[in-house]
């Protein structure tokens, strides 16, 4: 599979749920599809507005993946995030009320695509 093409970053989060500003949607795509690529070890969907995304247990990932979650909350106040460090792993809970559902789905399937491009 191939690494996804940057026209396709902006289509793949639902326009409504979307509040960031056109013009930080690349970055912000970019920077979401560096941590699938390099942090992510897998993904679970826990409930239909619930998912798991365990990391690879790293300092820079833990501080990364809390950039991310304060400035995805910035923009999209209906994300939860709750970040786990322990003795078996790293990992980050991410929740949406359930009318954004598609948005966590669309999360989900882009760290997929992701992640099996880096394979």
């Amino acid at each position: 599979m191939t690494r996804p093409e940057k026209s396709d970053q902006q289509a793949w989060v639902p326009v409504p749920a979307c509040t960031l500003p056109a013009v930080d949607q690349p970055p912000r795509a970019d920077a979401l599809d560096q941590l699938f690529r390099t942090a992510v070890l897998s993904t679970q969907l826990l409930s239909p507005t619930r998912a798991h995304l365990r990391l690879r247990l790293d300092p820079e990932v833990a501080a990364q993946v809390a950039g991310l979650a304060a400035r995805e909350i910035d923009c999209c106040s209906f994300f939860t995030f709750t970040l786990t460090i322990g003795s078996a792993g790293f990992g980050v809970d991410i929740a949406v009320p359930t009318e954004h559902q598609a948005v966590l789905n669309a999360l989900l399937a882009r760290a997929g695509l992701v992640t099996s491009a880096r394979r």
